[in-house]
């Protein structure tokens, strides 16, 4: 028998923790500690907050081999090679600037540079993965303040801790906002928190406040929150963790949306447009199948002895819950007519497949096939209707059962 699992929509918020490790990582020990800033994938933004693991993995694949070999060996001999790594980190970004140093614009050492760091675009991204090396031992900081924030209640509280945050190096200031944001459940709080610091509700007035790190910092994890989405949608994919991806992007959008302002020159709008579009693009496929899977995990086969297929039951499980997740994120999205769509004819496919299989279920009440398509659709009924729905078809199916036993 399927389990069902709490429906994604009733969970408490929660803070945006890194997406799982991507598979072909070439150095869990660096990423570890490193995972508060990393995003995955090509993407269309580079956010001065975060690095990409592809980045992150050439650019110690340099370090190991090209720059500082012995350091290396001494890390990976370590009984505990992520403290020896803080360790050794003054002297890696040491050796790296005395590389860099050495490196001239068009010189022999920079075509080299470029060529051991796997070519340009990576040599470009060099000094902002350095920069986040640089804050390797303030992340944890970082993310118990993130933490903290989660627990003021007094909102002058946390607009004077906003206010002590260092603004004068940028660089600093975003990966340290970005570690901090991952921590936050509720980023709305820390959006207007900043716009009251600054003293600005508007883009320009919190750039020119130094209080952008904290906005771009929120749109960072709206980012992060498409790599899950951008996983296989089959029957065996983490719905939990797209769901909850899903509900990050929302609120993580709406905090900075629902409350700065923005004009035609600003960079955020077109950037929440932009992922806005991304995100609705890797889900909209997801919705045309809710209504297909439905019906085929509800429906009698036409050929055959009466049969119901488990992965059938559980991908149209799985596009429920999606379904629901999307239908409470929708001011997020571009998907409003097709979301409410499947919505209301996800509606209807159960009550008609439902009373179908009571039908069935009355005719033959020890028939173990009609049992179980009947409890798979008291399961989907649950997350499309609610569980008081639920318990209705479950004490309806209870009294078919007695009646016949």
């Amino acid at each position: 028998m399927l389990q069902l699992k709490p429906h994604p929509g009733n969970s408490q918020p929660e803070a945006a923790t890194p997406p799982p490790p991507p598979k072909g990582r070439k150095d869990a020990i660096l990423f570890g500690l490193l995972d508060p800033l990393i995003v995955d994938g090509e993407g269309d933004f580079d956010f001065a907050g975060t690095v990409r693991a592809a980045e992150v993995e050439a650019v110690w694949l340099w370090l190991s081999r090209d720059v500082a070999p012995n350091l290396a060996m001494v890390i990976a001999g370590s009984a505990d090679p992520a403290t020896q790594f803080e360790r050794c980190l003054p002297a890696l970004l040491a050796a790296a600037n005395a590389e860099l140093a050495a490196a001239g614009i068009e010189s022999e050492a920079e075509r080299r540079l470029r060529v051991r760091l796997g070519g340009p675009a990576v040599r470009e991204r060099l000094p902002v993965v350095l920069d986040a090396l640089k804050c390797v031992p303030l992340i944890d900081k970082a993310r118990a303040f993130g933490r903290a924030i989660d627990g003021m209640q007094d909102g002058e509280a946390l607009v004077s801790a906003l206010k002590t945050m260092t603004r004068h190096d940028s660089a600093l200031a975003a990966m340290l906002m970005t570690a901090t944001v991952g921590e936050v459940a509720q980023p709305a709080r820390l959006v207007v928190a900043a716009a009251r610091a600054s003293g600005a509700s508007s883009e320009e007035g919190l750039v020119r406040a130094g209080f952008a790190p904290i906005i771009e910092a929120v749109l960072a994890h709206a980012y992060r929150a498409l790599g899950p989405m951008r996983q296989p949608f089959g029957t065996f994919a983490d719905i939990d963790l797209i769901c909850r991806a899903v509900e990050r992007f929302h609120r993580n959008i709406r905090a900075v949306r629902a409350n700065i302002g923005f004009d035609r020159r600003g960079k955020w709008g077109p950037m929440m447009a932009a992922m806005t579009r991304g995100a609705s693009g890797l889900l909209e496929p997801r919705l045309r199948e809710v209504i297909t899977d439905i019906n085929g995990a509800l429906r009698r086969p036409r050929d055959g002895a009466d049969r119901i297929e488990q992965d059938s039951v559980l991908a149209a499980l799985n596009g429920l819950y999606l379904l629901a997740a999307i239908r409470g994120a929708r001011d997020s999205l571009a998907l409003n007519e097709i979301c409410e769509e499947t919505w209301n004819r996800s509606g209807q496919a159960l009550e008609m497949n439902m009373e179908r299989a009571m039908d069935a279920l009355r005719e033959a009440p020890g028939d173990k096939v009609a049992l179980i398509r009947v409890d798979a659709g008291i399961k989907m009924s649950e997350v499309r209707f609610g569980p008081e729905y639920g318990k209705i078809l479950a004490d309806a199916r209870a009294r078919i059962v007695s009646k016949a036993g």
